[in-house]
């Protein structure tokens, strides 16, 4: 079963919809079948035309609105429609009844034996759903509590299904993006549009997140897209930014204006201060644009790689930059490891520096130092200098190099599946980094290549990569290495030859991926989460719909356990005693 809260501001209307003619003729004798009065009280009378007579409950819902008068919510109208799986019995009006019963106790709006409650009722206007509406106003003048309404009524929903048998959805784990809503889609059609601009925004903002290096390079790429990109400033400090919203310049509204979305209404991980902790490995509370940011690790990198990366942000930095100390500074700030030379004759003339990542190590576990002139002739310092105040070039990657960086992802890829399967059974919360930066890399890649099973690899595994109820999962290495692979990927741009690079390596790392995130998914009981993953690798493994329905059914089980705190492993070579 599944619900739905829905805030509106007039009651009137929504009984109209609910318990009147449906010019779909979708609704099939609406009637009431629970409520704060008994049933009788509540149904509409008719009149001598046998059209129903509202005024009766319009009166009744709206007389505690007006007790509360000026001090009652903006939004006073609480309707939560309830919808049976297809799969479960079709319920009475009794059984229908209780269940709303449950609800509006669990919700705390109407609990049971609390006569002073929100006043309420059900109505039934078809064999698989029913509608629940209340106002929000309790009948002792007082306003309801209607915190985390929504996480409470699918918690008494999910104890429903366990409790009569019905088919087990997925928790309110707050993992599942926002859905366009009804006039959004319908716009859309309209405008023979292909998705909702909701899901293109969502989409926009999840691969330039996935590839940038800072917040500045993010809303960069947005810009590039065609993305409207519009800021919130703090009202103590008007210079510091504290949130974001975007739009399409097509999509516009009343008075022609564009509509706009905030990324806490695309998804719940691409908040402003979410997206500022991919950013940042600095510790909380520290600027995520300080020093202390490392974008990139050099850990995972191959010597080629780095040598490529390093040579690539030498250059944007040096065309950036207005001196040699700017340029120093920029160095600093893109994440890079720096050191200096000084001349011996002159104290405090720079005469030379040298470079790495973090993280990027040679065999004695020393840092990995580059000078200007080993990444490029033309990078030393005393050449470098040509380059200030320079319009900034294109990527300039070879063949070789490209083929290098995406022999990296695959490794990195490789990696994360290797500690995910570590961690399935003993420790499922420290893989969820890793499955949270797998987006990063379907979703760049599929960019980059222009894969097309790539990329609806990558829509298909939206859901699955975020941590249950909105948490940021705390960095791992295996984390941090999808994230750097995602970002040299979106560094080299896209690929205009597609035979320069072998994409089955990476595409074969990224299958065995998300097929590890499908167990992950399934052993914390997050059923919804893991049919995201098994259709993301389904769609890189199989081309055709066919076999792909029967991989996805076949590598999620059909009952999923309750997540637990620890999970015990049964002991090898000793047979489990038979019960019952």
């Amino acid at each position: 079963m599944v619900g739905k809260v829905i805030r509106g501001k007039r009651v009137q209307g929504l009984i109209r919809y609910v318990l009147g003619p449906d010019n779909h003729g979708k609704h099939h004798d609406p009637h009431v079948i629970a409520g704060f009065r008994p049933v009788e009280d509540l149904e509409p009378a008719r009149r001598s035309d046998g059209s129903p007579d509202f005024r009766t409950l319009d009166e009744l819902m709206m007389q505690p609105l007006a007790l509360l008068g000026e001090f009652g919510l903006t939004r006073p109208v609480w309707h939560y429609p309830i919808r049976a799986h297809p799969d479960d019995p079709i319920l009475t009006d009794e059984q229908w009844a209780e269940i709303a019963r449950e609800i509006m106790h669990a919700t705390g709006l109407a609990k049971k034996g609390d006569d002073d409650g929100c006043r309420w009722f059900a109505v039934r206007h078809a064999d698989d759903h029913i509608h629940l509406v209340a106002t929000l106003a309790r009948q002792d003048g007082q306003r309801p509590d209607i915190r985390n309404d929504a996480i409470k009524g699918r918690a008494a929903l999910r104890r429903i299904e366990r409790k009569n048998g019905f088919v087990q959805t997925a928790p309110a784990d707050r993992t599942a993006a926002k859905r366009p809503t009804r006039g959004e889609t319908e716009q859309a059609r309209r405008h023979h549009r292909p998705e909702a601009p909701r899901v293109s925004l969502r989409r926009h903002v999840i691969t330039c997140a996935a590839g940038a290096r800072s917040e500045k390079e993010f809303f960069s790429r947005l810009q590039d897209e065609g993305v409207l990109v519009k800021f919130r400033h703090s009202r103590q400090n008007p210079d510091q930014i504290t949130g974001y919203a975007v739009a399409l310049p097509a999509d516009t509204g009343r008075g022609n204006q564009p509509i706009y979305f905030s990324g806490g209404r695309l998804a719940p991980d691409l908040t402003l201060p979410k997206l500022r902790a991919r950013w940042s490995s600095a510790p909380s509370g520290h600027d995520p644009n300080g020093p202390s940011r490392h974008p990139l690790s050099g850990a995972q990198l191959s010597v080629g790689t780095a040598k490529a990366v390093l040579r690539q942000t030498v250059r944007t930095c040096a065309a950036e930059a207005t001196g040699t100390t700017d340029f120093l500074t920029r160095l600093d700030q893109a994440g890079l490891l720096l050191r200096v030379r000084h001349s011996d004759r002159t104290p405090g003339q720079v005469t030379g520096y040298a470079v790495t990542l973090p993280g990027h190590r040679d065999r004695d576990d020393q840092p990995r130092w580059y000078s200007g002139g080993q990444l490029a002739d033309d990078l030393t310092l005393p050449r470098l200098t040509r380059l200030f105040n320079q319009t900034e070039q294109e990527p300039d990657f070879t063949h070789e190099e490209l083929q290098a960086i995406y022999n990296d992802a695959a490794r990195a890829a490789d990696h994360a599946s290797d500690q995910i399967r570590r961690c399935i059974t003993l420790n499922p919360q420290a893989a969820r980094d890793a499955a949270w930066a797998a987006s990063d890399v379907l979703h760049v890649a599929a960019q980059t290549t222009g894969n097309p099973h790539l990329h609806r690899a990558a829509r298909a595994y939206d859901r699955a990569a975020r941590a249950p109820d909105g948490r940021t999962p705390k960095p791992t290495r295996a984390g941090e290495g999808l994230r750097t692979a995602a970002r040299v990927m979106a560094m080299a741009g896209l690929i205009q030859d597609k035979t320069t690079v072998d994409l089955l390596v990476l595409v074969a790392g990224l299958t065995a991926l998300t097929g590890t995130v499908a167990q992950l998914r399934a052993a914390e009981g997050r059923r919804a989460q893991a049919e995201a993953a098994a259709r993301s690798s389904a769609h890189l493994r199989y081309p055709d719909e066919t076999s792909r329905a029967r991989a996805t059914t076949a590598a999620v089980p059909l009952s999923v356990p309750e997540p637990r705190a620890k999970f015990s492993p049964r002991p090898a070579g000793r047979r489990q005693p038979r019960r019952g």
